[in-house]
């Protein structure tokens, strides 16, 4: 694997890249087990799901945190870290920092699912809340960092994150490869800042990559079609998909998603929902509403699956009474 010379790692505007993403993949492969990729049949095609939901933090984000904090200096792991978060990136840090012996801080919106509030919190992180609505949470992490000193863990918008997050893709491709297939064509990603989508794209150059957002929150689709950076219009607009609330994409993300011709579909809460009950009888996996979008989207008929399709089944932190009330329907 290409190597980088470590000025260039510890540098903060550098761009993410396929050689990162590979020696990020050689960090997870050492640290964690791999995730399963299971065979679904869809009106007799076969996708492949791979289950980043069974992580040890419930979520493919355990990736990029670990990438991203086992690069920090001896001087910047002293100071800590600050994270923005909906719910997994903050637990994924704080799984990251507590096996490194780093203190971290994650803002998180105050409406997040109690159970990744207290799983956070759980893991030691230090939790600061905002209002998701009236708020910015960037605005709120920058001002802990001004107060505090310390390095910020962007959930999307980071170098390190996307490339971390990548690896999932590189370990998916190996697993289809060790079952004699060739590599996969098409990719169809949960996406809400666009970490784990820029993270696919530049992981698989030779696949399609779509991107599946919630209904209300589709700026990464509709700054896609437009060619410039477009935020959510309705802030407060309601969606069960928390993980992908996202006001806007970043620029880093962006740049890496326009320049592989990504286009992005949208999901409405109905076909989310039938997604979860899909994962959960076919599969018997737990996942998300977040983590279910990209399942969605092909059992909608909205991505038309291909010869070798990959798709992301990238959370399954769900509050149990929630979870229960859709597999019944309610």
């Amino acid at each position: 694997m290409t190597q980088q010379s470590p000025d260039t790692l510890l540098d903060p505007a550098r761009a993410p890249s396929l050689a990162g993403v590979e020696r990020a993949a050689t960090k997870v492969a050492a640290l964690l087990p791999q995730t399963p990729l299971l065979p679904l049949e869809i009106d007799g095609v076969t996708i492949w799901c791979k289950a980043e939901c069974l992580q040890p933090v419930g979520a493919f984000k355990i990736r990029g945190a670990w990438h991203r904090l086992t690069d920090l200096t001896p001087e910047q792991a002293a100071a800590g870290v600050v994270g923005v978060s909906s719910g997994n990136h903050a637990q994924g840090v704080a799984w990251a920092a507590k096996k490194l012996g780093i203190n971290a801080t994650i803002v998180m919106p105050s409406n997040a699912p109690a159970m990744k509030l207290a799983a956070t919190r759980k893991l030691g992180a230090e939790v600061v809340l905002y209002d998701r609505v009236t708020e910015s949470r960037d605005a709120v992490a920058a001002k802990l960092l001004d107060e505090r000193g310390g390095t910020l863990v962007h959930a999307y918008g980071d170098p390190w994150i996307i490339e971390g997050q990548g690896t999932a893709g590189i370990e998916a491709e190996e697993q289809l490869r060790a079952r004699g297939l060739g590599g996969f064509d098409k990719v169809i990603a949960c996406c809400g800042g666009g970490g784990l989508s820029a993270g696919l794209a530049l992981a698989l150059p030779a696949a399609e990559i779509v991107a599946v957002e919630p209904e209300g929150w589709d700026d990464v689709t509709r700054s896609l079609a437009a060619g410039e950076i477009l935020s959510v219009e309705d802030m407060a607009y309601p969606t069960e998909c928390d993980a992908l609330q996202t006001p806007e994409t970043w620029p880093i993300n962006f740049a890496v998603l326009q320049a592989r011709g990504v286009r992005g579909v949208v999901v409405t809460r109905e076909e989310v929902r039938h997604a979860m009950r899909v994962a959960f009888e076919k599969l018997h996996l737990v996942v998300e509403p977040g983590g279910a979008a990209a399942l969605a989207a092909v059992l909608a008929g909205k991505v038309a699956p291909g010869a070798a399709t990959l798709v992301t089944l990238s959370g399954g932190n769900v509050d149990p009474q929630k979870y229960a009330e859709i597999l019944a329907g309610y």
